[in-house]
């Protein structure tokens, strides 16, 4: 296996690990849909489970970055680092996020069953953790990945490293996804919702479609994967070495 191959399968594993987190919708329910879940005494399982999903989300998302980065800088190595940049500020946004609702699950533990104006105090302050989770997830999973198929779409669409209907997904919904979080952010409706929620699907299509040419096919051949093959060969290494 050629390390133009090695970059791609682990790249295209790295991208499909992002979607581990499409539980977390179910998961997250009884926190945001209950204002009082944080006076009860159920379980708090799924909230942990879901912010260690998203917390291998973050990481995954660092991972294609840090990945693709020696590849596609041949491209363009502005437009590159762009990537790497937005990706690592989308995984800050979602460990955000994530601290966020843990704390909640502290505060449960160690106020749970308050009573009278303490409980009132508690359901506010609870409604703001998941406010401020809400509002990390639009700009960290919503706006953010909007961004990175502008960046990273472009350079592939252009490098043909993949099919360029692939990329095409991306930088078709990515203009829309932006109108529709800037929409939000204005309060024309609610985030994810009616309209909001249709430029997503091409956007995660393009990830995914991503993820599985990668792990499946490898990159196209190309000036670029040739320039880097022929950077690997003993013949290369040797003649560096010299």
């Amino acid at each position: 296996m050629s390390s133009t191959r090695k970059t791609a399968l682990v790249a295209g594993v790295f991208y499909l690990i992002t979607f581990v987190s499409i539980p977390t919708l179910a998961l997250y329910g009884p926190v945001k849909n209950h204002r009082d879940w944080i006076l009860g005494s159920g379980g708090h399982t799924a909230v942990l489970v879901g912010g260690f999903l998203e917390v291998i989300v973050a990481l995954a998302c660092i991972g294609t970055a840090v990945t693709l980065y020696p590849v596609v800088k041949r491209q363009n190595e502005a437009t590159a680092l762009g990537f790497v940049a937005a990706r690592v500020l989308e995984a800050g946004m979602i460990f955000t996020g994530v601290v966020s609702l843990l704390s909640l699950v502290t505060l449960r533990q160690h106020l749970g069953g308050a009573a009278g104006a303490d409980a009132a105090s508690l359901v506010t302050t609870g409604a703001s953790h998941v406010a401020v989770y809400d509002w990390t997830f639009l700009l960290g999973q919503t706006l953010m990945p909007a961004i990175n198929a502008l960046l990273l779409g472009s350079l592939m669409y252009r490098s043909r490293l993949v099919p360029r209907v692939i990329p095409a997904m991306g930088l078709i919904g990515a203009p829309l996804l932006i109108i529709a979080v800037f929409a939000t952010l204005f309060g024309q409706h609610s985030a994810l919702t009616g309209l909001a929620a249709l430029p997503v699907i091409p956007v995660a299509a393009w990830e995914l479609s991503l993820g599985l040419w990668l792990v499946v096919k490898g990159f196209r051949p190309s000036p670029i994967t040739a320039e880097m093959d022929a950077a690997t060969t003993p013949a290369a290494r040797q003649d560096v070495t010299v």
